[in-house]
């Protein structure tokens, strides 16, 4: 029997040697395999999403390591909401982001039920959800489905750093959405992959 990650790679190599030869070149092993998580894990997820919103990764990672260390081992609505905009503030978050936050922790202790079944819910009904809240948009909803919540067949249009790779591996100038998305099509049923290589081979660079 073929295993996942076999099976990932030659279906890339079916439809798109440019990734595939990517995808080849890196380990995507941890990508592959879901992890488990319990909902109360979406908050801290979904916040860090939010402060990962137009920064570098190298900027970002700081951040949200100084954002887990200010709630210690488990972060919670109550805790977010108790925390002074201050205190958020001194770790490097914006003030709309501080903003966007606290939106998060209002809907999850509001309505837990929201968030109960998400892992149950196709793309577009969690991205519906998770964008009823002020401060989560298509991209952080989208980040949340490929990494949080596994899902295989995700690609964000709206993300910086996959254009820029786009562009880069496939020799486009200013590639448009059509452009994108005549290449992205080939990959389902596993977009997120191919969004992952196109990541890291920005990384590489």
């Amino acid at each position: 029997m073929i295993d996942r990650e076999s099976l990932i790679l030659k279906h890339f190599r079916k439809v798109d040697s440019v990734i595939y030869s990517v995808l080849r070149s890196i380990n995507f092993k941890e990508w592959v395999k879901p992890r488990k998580r319990k909902n109360s894990d979406y908050l801290a997820a979904l916040c860090r999403e939010v402060i990962n919103q137009q920064l570098s990764d190298k900027v970002a990672r700081v951040i949200v390591l100084r954002f887990d260390l200010l709630f210690g081992k488990r972060i919670n609505a109550a805790k977010i909401l108790k925390m002074s905009d201050q205190k958020l503030r001194a770790v490097g978050i914006s003030n709309a982001k501080v903003s966007y936050i606290k939106n998060i922790a209002r809907a999850f202790l509001k309505k837990p039920s929201m968030f109960d079944e998400l892992h149950k819910l196709p793309d577009d009904q969690v991205v519906a959800r998770l964008t009823s809240i002020k401060g989560v948009g298509p991209w952080t909803a989208e980040m949340f489905l490929i990494f949080t919540l596994d899902r295989e067949d995700v690609f964000s249009f709206g993300d910086l750093g996959l254009k820029k790779a786009f562009a880069k591996l496939y020799g486009f100038e200013n590639p448009q959405a059509k452009d994108i998305e005549k290449v992205v099509s080939k990959w389902s049923p596993f977009k997120s992959y191919g969004a992952m290589a196109l990541w890291r081979s920005v990384d590489n660079n």
